[in-house]
């Protein structure tokens, strides 16, 4: 008699349909960090103003794709409270502009999503120092750098969430992702280690691992046969769908989570 594997999966590969907003965020202002294009900061953005946020403000490097996320999340979602700032999270002097302006033009921030990251491919002994530093100083240390400008204003309240953007490759090998693997790994420390830190003053520090995410950018940016193989790999057959990674970052910033912190919640149908 053959033994039965595990657990079979009939992979279903049409995404589910778009969950409506339930209000988790109201009366909460929420800032965002690389949320401009088509990806999982722009769709997180669409959420927390669908979940009935008051305020939001995204921040990106590109002036005009910046304007026209902003222009796109007033006219979609009805919320006119929204602002854009420009902001690339490996200069300190714009991450400080950028927390300044939000907590000016958001009367104070309840919820930072830092989201900003880079990605690549390149094999160990190809990998220059620079293509190392880059991914690093942008994925890693950049969600420090916000995290660290952030929560002195959030811990002098006595309140607010921080939701990082992390990987499943932080725990999961793959060929060519070095870089990025370490930096999501450090994301997901540095996730740890400083919500223990602000716990005590009453604001939580949590992060998704998602596996992949599909959206424009990724299309581009990779081959149809890696992210064919990807998707293969996921027990629904198909990668996710960008607003089902924002949906998870939206219960981590709402009060639904208000025991969690120092968490990474993996957004992932993988077998293994």
């Amino acid at each position: 008699m053959t033994a039965s594997p595990p657990f079979e999966v009939h992979a279903v590969k049409e995404a589910p349909s778009y969950v409506p907003g339930h209000q988790l965020l109201a009366g909460k202002s929420v800032l965002i960090t690389a949320a401009a294009g088509a990806g999982i900061g722009f769709a997180a953005a669409r959420k927390c103003a669908e979940e009935g946020c008051r305020a939001l403000m995204i921040s990106d490097i590109h002036p005009r794709r910046l304007e026209e996320a902003v222009a796109k999340l007033k006219a979609d979602t009805g919320l006119q409270n929204v602002w854009g700032q420009l902001c690339n999270v490996t200069n300190e002097e714009e991450v400080q502009a950028l927390v300044a302006a939000a907590e000016d033009k958001l009367g104070g921030v309840d919820v930072l999503i830092n989201n900003a990251g880079l990605g690549g491919e390149k094999r160990v002994t190809e990998m220059t120092d620079d293509e190392w530093s880059r991914v690093l100083d942008i994925t890693l240390t950049g969600t420090f750098r916000m995290t660290r400008a952030m929560l002195p204003h959030m811990e002098t309240r006595g309140r607010g969430a921080i939701v990082n953007n992390a990987s499943v490759l932080g725990w999961r090998a793959q060929k060519g992702q070095a870089h990025y693997a370490a930096a999501k790994a450090g994301v997901m420390a540095l996730t740890r280690c400083s919500a223990v830190e602000a716990a005590e003053h009453g604001v939580r520090i949590n992060a998704v691992s998602p596996s992949i995410a599909l959206h424009e950018f990724l299309k581009k940016a990779s081959s149809e046969e890696l992210l064919a193989q990807l998707a293969s790999r996921e027990a629904f057959g198909r990668a996710a769908e960008v607003w089902e990674v924002a949906n998870v970052m939206v219960f981590l910033a709402s009060d639904y989570a208000s025991y969690m912190t120092g968490e990474v919640l993996s957004v992932s149908s993988q077998h293994a």
